[in-house]
């Protein structure tokens, strides 16, 4: 350990003993897939990227299909739009558990998290736009004594 005699010193020993930011490698499988575990609500997808035409397979339907309305099919596109790759990976995905909303969030995510790992240089533009953060909301529980998580029962004074 370095000997210390003024606040200078103490700032160079600081600068020089800061590690080093994590470089990010691309993360492939044996088929040349990138792989990555998206969550959101009770919905888990499964999501794998590689280069293609764009196609988007959810659960073994194409994912207009799947995801009927405008909003989700917009929510499982925005990573695309965001990293500029539009028309550029075939993705596939399997979602279990929850509801519509909570699948195209998990996919999203999923997406999201394959996307780096395919190409590590997105990475700023994915978490700039909040895709890399798993949303942790999950719906509250129910209590005893109450009509619901919250809300207590109608009150009479009768």
């Amino acid at each position: 350990m370095a000997e210390l005699n003024s606040l200078a010193d103490l700032g160079t020993v600081a600068a020089s003993s800061q590690p080093a930011a994590p470089v990010h490698v691309q993360k492939l499988d044996k088929s040349g897939r990138a792989y990555a575990t998206g969550k959101r609500k009770n919905a888990i997808a499964r999501v794998w990227v590689k280069p293609g035409t764009g196609k988007i397979i959810v659960n073994d339907k194409e994912y207009a299909a799947y995801f009927a309305r405008p909003v989700l099919q917009m929510i499982l596109n925005q990573p695309i739009v965001a990293a500029n790759r539009a028309g550029q990976y075939d993705i596939v995905a399997t979602v279990a558990g929850g509801g519509l909303s909570g699948q195209a969030g998990a996919v999203r995510h999923g997406i999201s998290k394959a996307l780096t790992y395919y190409e590590p240089t997105l990475r700023g533009v994915l978490k700039k736009g909040g895709f890399l953060t798993r949303d942790s909301r999950v719906v509250e529980r129910k209590k005893y004594g109450r009509a619901k998580a919250r809300r207590s029962f109608q009150f009479s004074k009768r």
